[in-house]
């Protein structure tokens, strides 16, 4: 049975029910109508998936020192994520392949030849090709247990975590020298850095491996110990003053 549907003047005669048009072609057959059909929903593009931040700080110290590990949070803003374990042994590897590091090894291994001191591998080309192996080795044996294998184990982040401008300077240093012994675990609460003191000790013993016999001592393993030390602690300060003397010096902004 045919019938009206009154969708205002004229009236327009449709199907029957059962065979009822679809829009498109009661609009087909019946132009006067098209007003009142709703209108095609646009078509939107997809969304773009958000590129994850990178959890490792690619600026430079002094334009050439590496600054992986450095991270600087807003304050007031939420904490940096922890690291995964692949972003962890990530971290390992960049610092002990980056050039600069590579050349530091490099001259390192100038100094020790001069004189055949520690390693004393003797004199002449092979001996150097020693001395830059070990060189090598020395440094990323630790960041393999420290960052990689300890950090992975006892769910630490390898990471220094600027105090920033807002601490007075001698607090800022007394907090750089204290990140040797202190760090956050994968939570973010404070812990004792057992990853970053272990690790260190463990590559330090690693080198008997492929130290020669005259540099194997506990006055050698004691004086590279030191050596680490001292190290961590200045790489901390400049981790955390740098970003301060390039923005004074330099007018460079950064994020504090």
């Amino acid at each position: 049975m045919s019938g009206w549907i009154a969708f205002g003047q004229p009236q327009v005669p449709v199907a029957e029910v059962d065979g009822l048009p679809s829009p498109i072609e009661s609009v087909l057959l019946h132009p006067e109508i098209a007003p009142i059909l709703p209108a095609p929903a646009p078509i939107l593009p997809a969304p773009t998936p958000s590129r994850p931040a990178d959890p490792f700080n690619e600026e430079r110290i002094l334009l050439v020192i590496p600054d992986y590990q450095t991270v600087t949070e807003t304050p007031g803003g939420p904490p940096a994520a922890p690291l995964t374990s692949k972003q962890k042994w990530t971290l390992a590897v960049k610092e002990t392949v980056d050039p600069f590091n590579l050349v530091n090894a490099l001259v390192g291994a100038g100094f020790s030849q001069m004189g055949n001191q520690t390693p004393k591998y003797g004199e002449g080309g092979p001996a150097f090709g020693k001395r830059f192996g070990a060189a090598i080795a020395d440094f990323g044996s630790q960041n393999f247990f420290s960052a990689g294998v300890l950090a992975n184990l006892l769910h630490q982040d390898p990471r220094y975590f600027r105090k920033g401008p807002q601490g007075r300077i001698s607090g800022r240093v007394l907090y750089s020298v204290s990140r040797l012994f202190v760090c956050r675990d994968d939570s973010g609460r404070p812990v004792f850095n057992s990853s970053g003191i272990f690790g260190m000790t463990l590559g330090i013993a690693a080198s008997n491996l492929y130290y020669p016999s005259a540099s194997i001592s506990g006055r050698v393993m004691v004086g590279r110990v030191e050596t680490s030390l001292f190290g961590g602690v200045t790489g901390n300060l400049m981790s955390e003053f740098w970003p301060d003397l390039e923005r004074h010096f330099f007018h460079k902004k950064h994020k504090d």
